[in-house]
């Protein structure tokens, strides 16, 4: 009797953690909705009409601002419960898109990007919380957790997406944000209740470890692969609805509908890549997944017809798709401090890559045209191929200097 009283505390705090870790990859499927909001938004804003892309650009730069400010308060929020983080996220987010739904038409550009930058730090606010949430099952296996988050994150855009899409020429503009706030607002209440052992937080990477990072060949072409890596998913993911609208005259529903086509098969690639994983080479597998997206975007370029769009938009999401999950656990196994969810030395700097793509975006097409939405995605991934080559010599060239034995007189 007394072995059944010591027993069932533990028993309880596994099924409160074994809770806390899927109300968290909920919070990732909550966080593909909002990340990739902006992208989505910009046909409703009417943003192929006007052509004003440097303010279409701005919005990204907003959220990106929103994010980064989130990053800052890691430290404070750090020490809070988590409950508290994650319900103010919620909070901060549902208050964000009610506040760009009630905004009057015609209001300028700047109120739109204030409550796009208050969502940026609901959204950053948010997968710092999750990040947190799932750090015990990260260490325990850090493949299969990184995989389910970003399929949960991947089902979150494709919805965004395909809600868009199907109430746009239904509801109203003020209706389809409005409808959009209840998502967060009703993950308020859920996420009041979550609990976590303080313990399960990781601690932050030192000062000296960072800077040693810049001392590391390996680490820096490891983070320019990510840098580059996460800027030509972000622009594809921001741009491709008004590109598709400008190049093929196709509607703003059916854009966004695509739009869901190209997060589907990112999802449904990295789904396909855990399973043949045992029964592949990784590194044939990303070189062949980075020649894939390239051939996928010079389609994009060129074509003018619906299937070359729809043949591009799969090559590039199929492409894309395994190439940061290879690179995530090939860091994750050289660099056993790395987690992808948290400040990780110089691997911080390949997130800004997503950060500033889609933002850059806005000002060169302003200058060059539509066409340049799918030209930098291009060259990115042209320069993912070449880091790739680089690593694959650098460590060629580490494993010949091992092998070469001082001679003894």
């Amino acid at each position: 009797m007394a072995m059944a009283t010591d027993e069932h505390p533990a028993v309880c705090r596994t099924l409160q953690g074994a809770c806390a870790a899927w109300k968290a990859f909920a919070g990732f499927f909550l966080s593909g909705l909002l990340f990739s909001f902006v992208g989505v938004i910009l046909p409703v804003w009417h943003h192929h009409v006007t052509e004003d892309y440097t303010t279409a650009g701005n919005y990204f730069l907003a959220m990106n601002l929103g994010v980064c400010t989130s990053l800052l308060w890691t430290r404070l929020f750090g020490r809070r419960r988590l409950s508290v983080v994650l319900s103010l996220a919620c909070a901060l987010s549902c208050g964000a898109l009610v506040h760009l739904a009630l905004l009057p038409p015609g209001t300028s550009a700047a109120s739109q990007m204030g409550g796009i930058y208050v969502l940026g730090c609901g959204a950053g606010l948010l997968n710092i919380g999750v990040f947190r949430a799932i750090s015990p099952l990260y260490r325990r296996d850090a493949a299969a957790t990184i995989n389910l988050a970003g399929a949960m994150f991947g089902g979150g855009c494709v919805l965004m997406a395909l809600l868009v899409a199907g109430t746009y020429y239904v509801y109203t503009v003020t209706s389809i944000l409005l409808l959009v706030a209840l998502l967060p607002g009703f993950f308020i209440p859920i996420y009041a209740r979550i609990r976590v052992e303080p313990e399960d937080t990781p601690a932050p990477v030192s000062f000296r470890q960072a800077c040693s990072d810049f001392k590391s060949p390996q680490a820096i072409l490891f983070a320019l692969l990510l840098f580059f890596q996460f800027g030509n998913e972000w622009s594809v993911a921001g741009w491709l609805p008004l590109f598709l609208i400008q190049r093929l005259g196709i509607s703003p529903q059916s854009s966004l509908i695509m739009l869901a086509t190209y997060w589907l098969a990112l999802l449904i690639g990295r789904v396909t890549v855990i399973s043949i994983l045992p029964y592949v080479s990784r590194g044939k597998l990303l070189m062949n997944s980075v020649l894939a997206a390239l051939f996928g975007c010079i389609i994009l370029i060129s074509t003018n017809n619906r299937f070359g769009a729809v043949a591009g938009i799969l090559l590039v999401g199929g492409g894309f798709a395994s190439v940061y999950p290879l690179v995530a656990e090939k860091i994750g196994s050289r660099f056993p401090y790395y987690h992808p969810g948290f400040f990780n030395g110089i691997f911080s700097f390949a997130l800004t890559g997503g950060l500033l793509a889609p933002w850059s975006l806005g000002l060169f097409t302003d200058l060059w045209g539509i066409r340049v939405a799918m030209g930098l995605p291009l060259l990115g991934t042209l320069m993912v191929f070449v880091l790739l080559v680089l690593i694959w010599a650098e460590a060629k060239f580490r494993e010949g200097t091992r092998g070469v034995q001082p001679r003894t007189g």
